[in-house]
């Protein structure tokens, strides 16, 4: 009697388990994703080039004298300051030459005391009628001749002291000099043996090509800022990065572009210029710099983990309130804070997936697990 009341129970409870198993299989089935709201900020766009270095001033040292190189005063690669001695040429034939010249400048004034004696002397004889008028001619013709031969003489001495200090070379400008070119006991021309090199170190002007589309955009940042990118460069701030991965980027500016895009690579070289007061950067130096590409904007940014393809387009999947998911075309833009731009097709407001993509397709249902993205995002080269 008891077995046939157990009976119904069990059957009972075995039709209730075949209702509920379907239901409790198909949740187990559902894709897990990750699912956030992109993140929405402020951003400026960045462009990336590569450049080289150069100096803001460079000289050829060279000798404005001829002669025999009697001292070298330096050390090879030294940093020298404006003014300082670097080479000194035979100074013996130039004193000489000095000598002789003043030497004339004492004839010539002797000359010139005694023209002016004798013109005042015909000249009073002239007042008085003894002496021709002719006479005071030839008079004043030696006095205006002695004085020419006066101020010859005065810039003879003049430019023989020229040439004796032309003997001593200095450093036109300050900076980092190279090595020695030449050694003593060698003849040197004037204006034509290159004795070193000096270029300067702080400021440093970093050179690079823009593209003719990416120029456009510059320029027209520049003018929303009241300057041109010719003049001034529109005060756009850049980043360099050296091959050092190490060394922290190093910020400086815009501050010139040539005047004209070169016809053969559709090109134009502009240039920026860094503070460089421990003289890391070097001319030379290749680098990687960054740019201003726009003024400031509000922009949806995503991960690229959330981004698919469908076909030839770029997707998101955005979760809809019935738990499915739909695909919405996207227009991408750079990537900024550790995020990729969204151009076009997305308002902000979206709930997408960021993680699990592979798991689904458009219309399936999923189990979304919500997080919130930060604001700054993994670098490119940690998310790789």
């Amino acid at each position: 009697m008891s077995r046939l009341w157990f009976l119904p129970a069990v059957l009972g409870f075995l039709a209730l388990s075949a209702s509920l198993g379907p239901l409790h299989a198909q949740d187990a089935q559902l894709p897990t994703v990750t699912v956030a709201k992109p993140v929405v900020r402020d951003v400026i766009d960045s462009d990336e080039f590569i450049g080289r270095f150069q100096a803001v001033d460079e000289v050829a040292v060279r000798a404005r004298v001829g002669g025999y190189l009697d001292e070298v005063d330096f050390i090879d690669g030294a940093l020298v300051k404006k003014g300082d001695k670097l080479f000194v040429i035979d100074q013996r034939p130039f004193r000489t030459a000095l000598q002789q010249a003043e030497a004339s400048l004492e004839v010539a004034k002797s000359t010139l005391d005694f023209a002016e004696t004798q013109f005042k002397r015909q000249e009073s004889l002239t007042q008085r009628g003894t002496s021709p008028l002719s006479s005071l001619d030839d008079r004043r013709r030696e006095l205006l001749a002695a004085q020419a031969n006066l101020r010859g003489a005065e810039a003879a001495v003049e430019r023989a002291k020229l040439e004796l200090e032309y003997t001593t070379i200095s450093a036109p400008l300050s900076g980092r000099i190279d090595r020695r070119l030449i050694s003593v006991g060698n003849l040197v021309q004037a204006d034509q043996t290159v004795l070193t090199t000096i270029v300067s170190l702080d400021p440093i002007d970093f050179y690079f090509d823009v593209d003719e589309r990416r120029l456009l955009s510059y320029a027209s940042t520049a003018r929303a800022r009241g300057s041109s990118l010719q003049q001034g460069g529109g005060a756009l701030e850049v980043m360099v990065r050296i091959a050092d991965q190490t060394a922290e980027p190093f910020k400086g500016k815009l501050d010139f572009a040539e005047n004209r895009v070169d016809n053969e690579t559709g090109t134009m070289r502009v240039r920026a210029r860094f503070d460089n007061p421990d003289y890391v950067l070097q001319p030379g130096l290749f680098g990687r710099v960054e740019l201003e590409g726009s003024n400031t904007y509000t922009a949806v940014l995503v991960p690229d983990d959330a981004i698919g393809s469908d076909q030839n387009e770029r997707v998101v999947y955005e979760l809809q309130q019935d738990g499915s998911v739909m695909s919405k075309p996207v227009r991408l833009g750079p990537r900024l804070h550790g995020y990729r731009v969204i151009r076009s097709g997305m308002t902000g407001d979206e709930t997408i997936v960021v993680n699990g993509l592979m798991r689904i397709r458009p219309g399936v249902k999923v189990k979304p697990e919500m997080i919130e993205l930060p604001q700054e995002g993994e670098p490119a080269e940690k998310t790789q």
